[in-house]
Order: C-alpha cells, then sequence, then structure tokens
C-alpha cells in the first residue's frame, strides 16, 4: 500500500488538489490526510467500491466523506484521518485473515441416495412423504440439491417464528413467488400458482417438526386439491404425533395420507467416510479421527465444522491438514470431549 498508484485515470477515484482554506486551516494534518486518502482510493480501486461504497463500509457520514476526499472538509481534520485511518487498517487486517474453507460439493452418500428417492416418489406419485433422519446427515443440503436439479419444486424452511398456518403460507408464498398481501387470500393465491403449475409438483417443507397440526393439515389440503407431493423434513418429533394413538378425524387422515416414511437416526459408516474424502483427508490417523467425530451426534455437520477450523489453520501455515491439526480444532471448538 505504500507504493503509489496513479488513480487519476479511473473515474471516480481522482484526487484533486485540495482548495487554499482547507490547506490554511489544517497545515498539521496536511501530509497525513494525503496518505491516508490514497490509501482510501488504493483499497477501493482494488474492490471495485464506489464512493457510496466506502462511506457506507466506513460509516462516515456521506457529505463528510465527500468533503474529506475532495479537500473541501473546514471541521476537526484530524478525527477525520483517524476515522479513515482505522478503517483502511480493518480492511487490510480482514484482507490478511486466512479464507474461510469451503465445505466440500453435494456429497451423494447412501442417506442423500435414500432421501432422493424419497423426494422423486413424493413427486411423482402426489403424494405426502416425511423424512425424519438425524442432525448433520446432509438432509437439508440433498434438499436444495434435489430442488437445484428438478423442475417445479419448491423448498421453504420453517422456524418457530413461522409455524402457524399463516406463517408457513408466507413462507411458501415467498418460495411460490406469490405476491399477495391480503392475509385472507394467501391461501387461495398458493392454491392457484400451484394449479397454473399443474401436476408433478413438489413442496417440500423443512424444518417440519416446528409445524402445528393446523399448518400440516393446510399442506395436506393443497396435495389432496391440487396434486402435488408434500415431503415433510425434519427431527422424529414431527413423525411421533402421528405414530401416537392421537384421537380424531384429522390425525387419521394425516395417517391416511402418509405414504412413504424415511427414517435414520445413526449416520451410516459409508457416509461418513465418503463425507471424509471429500474433503481430501487420506491420512489413516485423520480419517480414524474424523470418523468418531462424525459417530457423535452431529454427524456430518461435526466433520465439517471441525475441518472447516483445522484448514484454516493450515492454511494460514500453507501446508497440509495434520491430524494434529483436527485434534486442536475439535478441542478448541469445545462441543465435547473427545474421549
Amino acid at each position: 500500500m505504500n507504493k503509489h498508484v496513479d488513480t487519476s485515470r479511473l473515474t471516480g477515484w481522482e484526487q484533486p488538489e485540495p482548495n487554499i482554506d482547507f490547506l490554511n486551516k489544517h497545515v498539521d494534518d496536511i501530509d497525513d490526510w494525503r496518505s491516508i486518502r490514497e490509501q482510501v482510493a488504493e483499497l477501493a480501486i482494488a474492490n471495485s467500491w464506489s464512493k457510496a461504497e466506502v462511506t457506507r463500509r466506513s460509516q462516515m457520514k456521506d457529505g463528510t466523506f465527500s468533503q474529506w476526499f475532495s479537500g473541501t472538509y473546514l471541521g476537526r481534520l484530524d478525527n477525520q484521518n483517524r476515522q479513515m485511518k482505522q478503517w483502511v487498517d480493518a480492511v487490510k487486517e480482514a484482507a490478511a485473515m486466512p479464507a474461510i474453507p469451503m465445505s466440500p460439493a453435494f456429497v451423494k452418500t447412501r442417506i442423500a441416495s435414500e432421501i432422493t428417492q424419497t423426494l422423486q416418489w413424493a413427486q411423482m406419485t402426489a403424494d405426502l412423504v416425511m423424512i425424519t433422519v438425524g442432525a448433520g446427515f446432509g438432509k437439508t443440503a440433498t434438499c436444495r440439491h434435489y430442488r437445484a436439479t428438478h423442475p417445479h419444486v419448491y423448498h421453504a424452511t420453517v422456524s418457530p417464528h413461522t409455524r402457524t398456518v399463516h406463517g408457513m403460507l408466507v413462507e411458501l408464498a415467498a418460495e411460490l413467488e406469490v405476491h399477495e398481501n391480503n392475509p385472507a387470500k394467501l391461501t387461495r393465491a398458493i392454491g392457484a400458482r400451484l394449479q397454473r403449475i399443474g401436476g408433478g409438483s413438489l413442496l417440500i417443507i423443512d424444518e417440519a417438526q416446528n409445524l402445528v397440526d393446523d399448518a400440516i393439515n393446510q399442506l395436506r389440503h393443497f396435495s389432496d386439491i391440487y396434486q402435488c407431493g408434500i415431503a415433510l423434513v425434519g427431527n422424529e418429533e414431527v413423525y411421533s404425533r402421528f405414530a401416537k394413538q392421537a384421537s380424531g378425524k384429522s390425525y387419521a387422515q394425516l395417517k391416511r395420507r402418509i405414504g412413504k416414511h424415511l427414517k435414520r437416526q445413526k449416520p451410516y459408516a459409508e457416509d461418513i467416510s465418503a463425507y471424509i474424502a471429500a474433503w481430501g483427508i487420506t491420512d489413516h490417523d485423520s480419517a480414524k479421527l474424523l470418523t468418531g467425530i462424525g459417530m457423535k451426534g452431529g454427524a456430518l455437520g461435526q466433520i465439517d465444522k471441525t475441518m472447516k477450523l483445522a484448514s484454516m489453520v493450515a492454511l494460514a501455515d500453507e501446508r497440509l491438514v495434520t491430524v494434529r491439526d483436527i485434534q486442536d480444532a475439535w478441542r478448541n471448538r469445545d462441543v465435547e470431549d473427545l474421549g
């Protein structure tokens, strides 16, 4: 950053000479200002940031930044210099940090294949299916992959805040690109969208254990009326409601409508091996340690988080991940004792 960069040819980041009033008022701070201004311009050009973007990122007022950069600001220049210098230093520090390693692309594990087959069944037969597999098995990643590779598939995620009928409908409307502000008309608007799509559509409802019973009944209504497949994806709770001997007509109708239930609470050993291989781990000791981590609660998710932390350390030293890196990463995560 100390090397001079000619920015005069780059529109928007020319560095004009300050006006005479600016020079007379800020004699003691001019040299710092010139140095900091040049660094700001270099950073902006390197990152393709506009002045508006730099203003937002540095949290300096728009009018103040414009005057500061152009050399017309007549307030306390040392304060503005200090703010921009701190911002420049923060950007440089962030750039020097090791990149967070990316998780492997979609891995076609055994459980991913079983989830895919269940989703295909629901879509082809316009049936209601339940997928209840353990945390960290890759069910959400598989659902996203299925959506990305199959037409007329819509994937909505329910949270505790959108567990009601209306909350779920809002999430579905967003996924289906339905624009209806009247809550009373939302069900019909979603139905009309499904009707226009015709047969062969699939609604994947992720984290479905959060749904209230009436919301699940609403999904059954969509399936019955518009012949779309429904996949309720979540933990065991979403199925246990219907496995119990619950009374009431609505429960009986729902139990009757479940065409397929995929259940898996422990990861397949072959899936853990495949995921470790996807991270590029070939060392026997490292693979053995990661296998033990993958057998704990969270399965592939535990491997993923541990490998990201271990890889950050190794990348910073420009070397491959070692078993010691993995041990340290697991210990530093402090989620469970190695033993």
